[in-house]
């Protein structure tokens, strides 16, 4: 077992993140989108599948919970908490349709979708984007490599320079994180 190579591995895909400028410059516009919308009053919905799905839930929980130091509550919320909501839409539309139902329901122009993929190219991801493009809600998908097909439909695209699942998601931690940091700090300054 070499353990020592699969974190340098991890760290490498981190110093490529690092390094890409034009990466760095659409964060930046991921966080003002995000605060603008916030401010404003709107909300924050994320998603994803599998553990793309868990790490959408952990980054709305980061808002709307707290992050570094306590604050008032960020509107943030993962769209696909609602199990019976899930098994329903599914049932009955199919699984292309499990978030943009939600989406279409819950969201107003103002607000931002937030959408974790590590391919890029899941159908009820790209279906949610599309949805969030018809209402005229802001978009920002975390990818991999090459965006997918969610780079045709995203208003800011976050593709991690990495075409290794564990690596992008450990990326999307990174970047979620920092986008977290910078919402908080820029909404609820320490004073």
């Amino acid at each position: 077992m070499d353990l020592k190579q699969s974190i340098i591995n991890s760290i490498n895909v981190k110093e490529k993140v690092l390094q890409n400028s034009d990466l760095l410059h659409r964060l930046e516009d991921a966080i003002t989108l995000c605060v603008e919308s916030l401010k404003s009053g709107g909300t924050l919905f994320f998603c994803g599948n599998g553990g793309s799905a868990a790490d959408a839930q952990h980054l709305a929980a980061e808002l709307s919970g707290r992050f570094n130091y306590d604050r008032n509550p960020l509107s943030a919320e993962a769209l696909h908490c609602n199990t019976s909501f899930l098994t329903a839409v599914a049932n009955d539309y199919g699984f292309d349709y499990v978030f943009s139902r939600l989406l279409q329901a819950n969201a107003k122009e103002g607000d931002v979708l937030i959408g974790l993929s590590t391919s890029g190219n899941s159908s009820n991801m790209i279906q949610v984007f599309q949805t969030a493009n018809e209402m005229n809600v802001k978009s920002i998908a975390l990818t991999g490599l090459d965006g997918g097909k969610l780079k045709n439909y995203a208003d800011i695209l976050l593709n991690v320079p990495s075409n290794q699942t564990p690596r992008i998601q450990e990326s999307h931690i990174l970047i979620g994180h920092i986008l977290c940091e910078y919402i908080e700090k820029i909404i609820f300054p320490m004073k």
